[in-house]
């Protein structure tokens, strides 16, 4: 039987020296992380406790808001709830201005669930919902919507058309409502406040140890296994060659990571930017599954990053450039097989 306990019974019956009963009872697994876009389902969210915003990378000051959330929703018997938006507001507003992204929503809603969510709304984000005041935003969607017992929230929360409020206007908004607020305090890494923002810059820096560190979890992009030149098989480190990743990329070099194929994970050595020693100016991004061997092309493949390993070089022979790639493959072994707490 599946998911089951066992329960043994100590007390005898007076003609029996065995026990009375051994039984098994069914545990249910926990239940699935219930998704909607917009508001469909009410009995999946309303009543509940309620945290709203991007969670860009769902990084470890988000973490620390999901935490209270699910322990906030746990004691009230209400489900924790998170409202986020799709596609981000920005890029309706500004998009010449919009950030590129650190995290794609399927892998964030990942994340949610891990994290012990209950439901997660994806609200479609249109103009209609930007116009709102922060008063419109509280009465329409916090209590009108989502009806919602309790509120966490970070202490750069903003809301409402122009990001007019804040938590301070949120405050006194549920203190109005007779609705609860818990604004967590910011997690604090190397004196600077977890943020996306700061998660961002590390990357575009190639930082990616710190980004990863401020992440609380490895650096994800996802694209679609493409034909390469092959050029990597021919001297003995095939790679995938991945295209069309629209999230955030590191600036070229080569980098530690791993990749999950058929519930497998391996090892990747990452080469992000040209192959100079072949006299190939084009930027590709290659990843040498460390142990794999197997047809990938036309796959979606996710590839997390770790860490910075060195820059892009340029060697005198294909022999040199190998010698190199062994030493690489040593750092990513030691890279990945430190990170496996992640």
């Amino acid at each position: 039987m599946p998911w089951t306990d066992t329960l043994m019974c100590v007390g005898r019956t007076p003609s029996s020296s065995s026990p009375i009963c051994n039984l098994q009872f069914a545990i249910p697994p926990p239940a699935p992380m219930h998704i909607q876009r917009g508001f469909q389902q009410p009995d999946q969210y309303r009543g509940g406790w309620v945290t709203i915003g991007n969670f860009d990378g769902v990084h470890r000051g988000h973490q620390s808001m999901l935490a209270t959330l699910v322990a906030r929703a746990a004691a009230a018997h209400t489900p924790a709830v998170v409202l986020t938006f799709d596609p981000h507001p920005i890029t309706l507003l500004r998009p010449q201005q919009t950030p590129p992204a650190l995290s794609l929503l399927e892998h964030k809603l990942e994340l949610f669930e891990k994290h012990g969510i209950d439901t997660v709304v994806v609200y479609p984000t249109d103009h209609a919902l930007l116009r709102l005041t922060p008063d419109e935003f509280f009465r329409d969607i916090v209590i009108g919507q989502l009806d919602a017992s309790g509120l966490v929230e970070g202490p750069n929360f903003f809301f409402g058309h122009n990001r007019a409020g804040n938590v301070q206007t949120l405050r006194t908004l549920c203190d109005a409502a007779g609705r609860a607020l818990e604004v967590v305090s910011a997690v604090i890494v190397n004196g600077r406040m977890i943020s996306s923002s700061e998660v961002r810059s590390r990357i575009a820096s190639g930082r990616i140890a710190e980004a990863v560190e401020m992440l609380g979890h490895p650096y994800r992009v996802r694209g679609v296994i493409a034909q390469g030149a092959a050029r990597g098989r021919t001297i003995g480190f095939p790679t995938a060659n991945l295209e069309g990743i629209t999230t955030l990329l590191p600036p070229d070099g080569v980098y530690a990571g791993v990749c999950t194929v058929a519930e497998k994970t391996y090892p990747a050595a990452i080469n992000l930017g040209p192959n100079p020693t072949f006299g190939e100016a084009s930027r590709k991004f290659e990843a040498h599954l460390l142990g794999f061997t197997g047809d990938l092309y036309g796959q979606t493949l996710d590839v997390d990053f770790l860490a910075r390993v060195r820059d892009v070089m340029r060697f005198e022979s294909s022999d040199a450039l190998k010698q190199q790639l062994n030493h690489d493959l040593e750092a990513v072994r030691a890279l990945a097989d430190t990170a496996t707490g992640l």
